[in-house]
This record gives C-alpha cells, sequence and structure tokens, in this order.
C-alpha cells in the first residue's frame, strides 16, 4: 500500500519521463528517416531552381505514355521521356515568370481553330469552324461528363503553355538573326575557293606511344568543361544461368522416344488398359500434336528452302510415312514425319473481278441477292472466255476487290507459301493450269479467276513435327540455387573475385552505371540491380543475389563515383589517343626536313598530293578526312608559300597554296542571311534547353521510386 501511494506521489513526474522516452523515440526515428520534411521528400521526384515536381502526377504521366506506346516501350525509357518533357516545361514556366509572359483566350482560341478546323462537333451550316459550337460542346461535357471535362481543361492548359512556349521561342529566334555581313561571309566561306599541294605524315606511320595516368590526369585537368561525369557506380557480377543439364536432355529425350510407338496406358477412369497410338501410326495427327507437342506444328506443304536449313535435306527427302529424328533444334528434341508430297507451282500470276452481295458485307451499296450475283459472275465469265480483254473492263465496272479494280484485276504474282492452302480460292488457283478461267465462291461473294502464268511445279512436302523443349528439372533449378547461394555467402566472408576465379566463375566488372540505367551488359535490362546499387544504404562492397528471368546474378558495387570531374579510368578511353596523337605530332615534326614539299616527301617517303577547289565550309582533302585546321592555315597563305608543320586530325600536314579563288560577289547577299537566319534559329531552339539546363540547379530523385 506504501508503495501505491509513492507511486501516486510521483505520477506527474513519471508521465514526464515516459513522454520525454517516447519523443526520443519518435525524434531517432525521424532523423533515420531523413528529417521532418522526409514525408515530404518521399513524394517530390525532383526540384528545379526549387521547383518541385510531384511524384504523384509523374507516376500518371509516365503510365499514360506506357499506355498510349502500346506495350513497346519499358518504365524506364518512360520514365526517362516524362522526365525530360517535365524538366523542360519547369524550366520554361521560370522563364515565362521571369519575363512576364501571358497568353489571352483570344491566342488560345487561335490554336483551338487551327486544331480542330475539320473537327465535326465545332464546325457551323456551313462547314466553318465555330467557337460558340465548341463553347456548347464543352458546357455540355461539363453538366454530363466531368472527367471528359478534365481531360479537356489539360488540353487547353496544354495549349496555353504551348502558345507561351512559341512566344518565347521567337523573343529567343530574333536574337540570332544573320546579318547582310554575315550573308556576305557565309557566302565567302562556300564559294572561296584554293587549290593546293600537300604531304602527310600519318599518326599511323609511328607505333604507338605510351601515354601515362599522370598525363591523362593533367590534361582532364586542364579540360575540366569537356570531361563532366554523372554521378555512377561500378559493379562487379557472377550470373548463374538456368539452363538444362546433359541429364535433362537425355531425359528429355526419351520422353519424346516413348511418344514414338503405341503403348498401353491404364485408365484411372475405365480401371482398364488403353493402348495409345504413337506418333508413327496416329490416325489423327493434329490431335496427337496438339496433346503432346511442346510447339504448334502447321501441316501445310512446303519446299525444300522453307524447311529449317540445319536438317532440310533428311527431312525433305523422306518418303511419305517416313521420319527424322530425334534431332535437337532450338531448344527441343524434335522428330519430323513426312504426311504428304505433291507436285505444286511455287507461284501463280494472275487477275480477279469480285462480284458480291448485299448478304456479304463488302460494300454497303450493293443491293444483289447471292443468286443475282452467281448469275452476274457467269455471264461475266462467258463474255470473258470469248474476248479475254473484256477482263480489264469488267473488273474496273463490277469488281468489289478494291486492291486490283483499277489495276484491270491484276493480283500479280501469288506466292504458294505466303498463302493459306486450306483456302477455295488459292486451291483453285494452285491446281489450274495456265489460262483457266472459272467462278469461283468465297464468303465475299464470286471470284472471276483468269490464271495468266504458273511456275514450273516442284517437288513440296506436308511436314508434322512432334517437339518436346528441353527444360531444367526441378533438381537441376535447386541445384543451382544451392550453388548460387553458397557463392553469395562465401562471397559475403571473403574476396568476391578471388572466391569467383576459385569456383571457376566469372566476374564481369561493368564500370560508369547511370542512375537511370537498365541495362547491365551480359544479362540485359535488369534495372533492380541499378536500383539497389544506388540505394543510400548500398555501400561499397556490398553483395546481393538477384533473381532473373533466366537465372541468378549476385552483384557487388565496387565502387561509388560522384558528379563531377571523370576519373582518369573514365576518361583514358577518350583522352589517351589525343594525347598519343599530340606526342605523334611532335615525333613527326621533328623527322621533317627539307624547305620544298618534293624534299618533305622523298625524306620521309610519302607522296605529294593535290587539292582543288575545296572551301572553309565543307574542309575536307582528298584521301583525309575533314581537316578545317589545315584547309584554315591553307587560306591564310600567299600564292606559291609553303606552310609550317601543322597538326591534323589524320596526322601532321605540310602546305603549299596553288592557287586562291575569290567567289564572284552578288549583288545582294539577303537571300544567304535569311538562310542563314534560319538555320541560326533551329539551332538555336534546339540548343535552348540545354542551355537551361546547364545553368540550372536539379535535383534528380528518379532513382528512389524507378
Amino acid at each position: 500500500m506504501a508503495v501505491l501511494n509513492k507511486i501516486r506521489e510521483r505520477s506527474v513526474f513519471l508521465i514526464i519521463i515516459i513522454a520525454l522516452a517516447l519523443f526520443s523515440f519518435v525524434l531517432a526515428d525521424v532523423i533515420r528517416s531523413g528529417g521532418f520534411s522526409s514525408q515530404k521528400s518521399q513524394n517530390v521526384i525532383a526540384t528545379v531552381n526549387g521547383e518541385e515536381i510531384e511524384r504523384e502526377d509523374f507516376a500518371r504521366q509516365v503510365e499514360n505514355y506506357q499506355r498510349n506506346a502500346r506495350g513497346n516501350m519499358t518504365t524506364t525509357q518512360a520514365v526517362n521521356q516524362v522526365w525530360n518533357s517535365s524538366v523542360r516545361q519547369a524550366l520554361l514556366n521560370e522563364q515565362f515568370e521571369e519575363l512576364g509572359l501571358e497568353v489571352g483566350q483570344e491566342q488560345i482560341n487561335a490554336v483551338l481553330r487551327q486544331q480542330f478546323a475539320g473537327n465535326p462537333n465545332f464546325t457551323n451550316e456551313a462547314g466553318m469552324f465555330d467557337i460558340n459550337r465548341m463553347r456548347e460542346y464543352i458546357a455540355n461535357l461539363k453538366s454530363t461528363s466531368p472527367e471528359a471535362y478534365r481531360q479537356w481543361i489539360n488540353v487547353e492548359e496544354n495549349i496555353a503553355e504551348q502558345a507561351k512556349a512559341n512566344i518565347y521561342y521567337n523573343l529567343v529566334k530574333a536574337g540570332v538573326g544573320a546579318t547582310l555581313a554575315e550573308g556576305e561571309a557565309a557566302y565567302q566561306l562556300e564559294n572561296n575557293t584554293i587549290d593546293l599541294k600537300y604531304v602527310l605524315l600519318p599518326y599511323s606511320s609511328i607505333k604507338d606511344v605510351e601515354v601515362t595516368k599522370g598525363e591523362v590526369k593533367e590534361y582532364i585537368k586542364n579540360h575540366k568543361e569537356k570531361y563532366q561525369a554523372e554521378e555512377s557506380r561500378d559493379i562487379q557480377y557472377v550470373y548463374f544461368e538456368e539452363k538444362a543439364s546433359v541429364e535433362d536432355e537425355e531425359a528429355t529425350k526419351e520422353e519424346l522416344n516413348k511418344l514414338m510407338n503405341s503403348r498401353v496406358s491404364y485408365n484411372e477412369v475405365s480401371k482398364m488398359n488403353d493402348t495409345l497410338q504413337g506418333f508413327k501410326n496416329t490416325s489423327d495427327m493434329q490431335a496427337f500434336l496438339v496433346e503432346n507437342s511442346d510447339m504448334p506444328s502447321q501441316e501445310r506443304f512446303v519446299f525444300k528452302s522453307d524447311l529449317p536449313k540445319e536438317n532440310s535435306e533428311q527431312i525433305f527427302n523422306l518418303n511419305e510415312g517416313e521420319t527424322f529424328g530425334p534431332y535437337k533444334e532450338n531448344g527441343f528434341w524434335k522428330v519430323s514425319k513426312v504426311t504428304a508430297v505433291k507436285q505444286v507451282a511455287d507461284s501463280v500470276k494472275a487477275k480477279d473481278i469480285l462480284i458480291t452481295f448485299a448478304d456479304a458485307g463488302v460494300d454497303q451499296e450493293v443491293t444483289r441477292t447471292k443468286e443475282e450475283a452467281k448469275q452476274l459472275a457467269d455471264s461475266l465469265l462467258t463474255v470473258i472466255k470469248k474476248d479475254a480483254d473484256k477482263f480489264a473492263e469488267f473488273a474496273k465496272e463490277y469488281s468489289a476487290d478494291t486492291s486490283t479494280k483499277e489495276k484491270g484485276g491484276d493480283l500479280d504474282w501469288i506466292m504458294y507459301n505466303q498463302v493459306n492452302q486450306d483456302n477455295e480460292v488459292i486451291n483453285y488457283l494452285f491446281s489450274n493450269e495456265e489460262g483457266s478461267k472459272d467462278v469461283v465462291e468465297s464468303e465475299m461473294g464470286y471470284y472471276i479467276f483468269s490464271i495468266e502464268e504458273v511456275t514450273e511445279k516442284e517437288r513440296a512436302v506436308k511436314v508434322a513435327t512432334l517437339a518436346k523443349q528441353i527444360e531444367p528439372s526441378e533438381k537441376t533449378t535447386s541445384d543451382l540455387y544451392t550453388e548460387t547461394t553458397k557463392f553469395e555467402i562465401a562471397a559475403n566472408d571473403g574476396d568476391f573475385t578471388k572466391i569467383a576465379e576459385e569456383k571457376n566463375l566469372e566476374a564481369r566488372p561493368v564500370k560508369g552505371v547511370k542512375s537511370m540505367q537498365e541495362n547491365i551488359p551480359g544479362v540485359g535490362n535488369q534495372r533492380q540491380i541499378v536500383q539497389w546499387a544506388f540505394n543510400e544504404e548500398t555501400e561499397v562492397g556490398n553483395i546481393k543475389r538477384f533473381d532473373i528471368p533466366s537465372g541468378y546474378v549476385v552483384a557487388q558495387v565496387t565502387a561509388k563515383n560522384k558528379k563531377g570531374l571523370m576519373s582518369v579510368e573514365e576518361a583514358s578511353p577518350i583522352v589517351s589517343p589525343i594525347i598519343r596523337n599530340e606526342k605523334k605530332a611532335k615525333m613527326l615534326k621533328e623527322k621533317i626536313s627539307g624547305n620544298s614539299l618534293a624534299e618533305i616527301a622523298q625524306s620521309q617517303n610519302v607522296q605529294v598530293q593535290t587539292a582543288s577547289a575545296v572551301n572553309m565550309k565543307n574542309p575536307t582533302l582528298p584521301g583525309a578526312t575533314r581537316e578545317p585546321k589545315v584547309v584554315g592555315a591553307a587560306f591564310s597563305l600567299e600564292k606559291g608559300a609553303v606552310s609550317e608543320p601543322i597538326e591534323g586530325k589524320k596526322g601532321v600536314y605540310v602546305v603549299e597554296l596553288l592557287r586562291k579563288t575569290e567567289a564572284t560577289p552578288l549583288p545582294n547577299y539577303r537571300g544567304i542571311a535569311e538562310q542563314e537566319t534560319k538555320q541560326r534559329s533551329a539551332k538555336a531552339v534546339q540548343r535552348l534547353t540545354s542551355a537551361l539546363k546547364n545553368s540550372a540547379d536539379i535535383e534528380d530523385n528518379r532513382v528512389k521510386f524507378y
């Protein structure tokens, strides 16, 4: 009792202690999850100069983008498309606000008029666009279909934004026009020409020289603006492919062999033994294949060229009823049987006239009955048999086959292996001789056919194929999982690369994986691996196993590369050739001796080459690549002068100017200036978004959500 009294006396103190404990627990959780603003940050896909792009709206756009692509775009591809669009719009909106750009309803109406001019919902009795009709339509949407109305509001908002963008783009383009003087300069760049001789000492004439890491580092340090890199990760992985073992292959082959001949099977329903026919002697091949084969089999006549090349000889030369196999092909064990042989032309050239009737549904304007269609077809055929020239005339007048009527009924060549061989129409065409003419009934009406040419008949076979897919067994799958797990555990406790070597596994390195990359070389689209590598909790050295459709991947993060200047390893493939050529250029210059091109060529065992009518707009030398530096230096020479050695893209050049031809002056350069203006305007708009991005502060959180 005394204890309870003491507790009551200190109740306020205890409540404060408990409250502080709870607060510290909540505070610790808040700190772990990124602070009090973490809930907000979890809903932001990006910030552009402080403006947030909400995740929910972004996700809806991604979903719509994929829906419109109809399965032809991955989620990551859709995310990247919406990202580019969202960032561009955010940057433009900032510009609109700074400039005070607004659009009025009249401007929006003008765009609406342009976009919906042909829409019958918005045209009046004269067939002209009527804004009042549009307003009535929108008011009706608002009262009858709120969802459609919201979509319309989105359309108007998009149009307003596009109208602002057009104003902004026009302002930018107005500042990049070309003057008449610039038009004249452009004309001269294209039409001033020179004739020259030159000697080329190619870089390839010197064996590779060494480029050190220090030299690469110094080069990128001096050219920082060119060698900036995104944030990236380096990983390595071991791929455990789920594939059938030799035992699995043999088991599948044995399963196939059991289906070849008749066999006795106990029937659980009748409690009696049933004799089941095999592939060799079945009386219903299609039913047998549907029940027992792992791939559909088309029983159609084929030529030798239509059969898989590897086994075409053996299968095509079988007699009717004979089989070939088992043979392994594209992951299947197969047995093929020739069920029929016949001589058939591989192609037929023919003409047609289709006489349709009302109930056929081919032509809504046709009112004739089926009987009347047959009578008309027969009467036309009678005339055609007497006068073949009438065929084209009748086709244009009577045929319902819109694909041929204007060509006089000409079907051109029909290939036997590209058509439905069970079709009565095709059966007629390939079963009759050249010159045959007749009426053939079909669902669409009555065809009048004239067979114009038939290729020489050749052997064709009908082949039925029983196939069993070679798949890993449950034991093989289980063994692979065990092997993967053992490696994962061992790699977590030791050296990833060394353990892979000890187990005869290949540790594949992948450098510079970007945050929105989805393809991992060697295993394809594996977005989950990239997401894990960029997770804030994933550290260098962490290892994780991933289930993929074809097996497992055990991956390790080997490096985290921050955004900024490229590492020596990243830049080396780009920079090393540049430094190497600089070194070679220096060596080649030191080798040059002689005062004339002939002397230099002789000392270096190369030829003096010539180039005529070379201009600055297209500074290409014969037998060389574009060499603007070399051509520019040549233009600066006096006639007969020889240049100092010039470092080009392909090697070191020495040039002699033979002749310089000035372009004939034009009375006016306005046309060229206007052309230059158009080109500059187009380039300015293309480069605008890049310029805005480069000057913006953009926080990209895509990898947290996708």
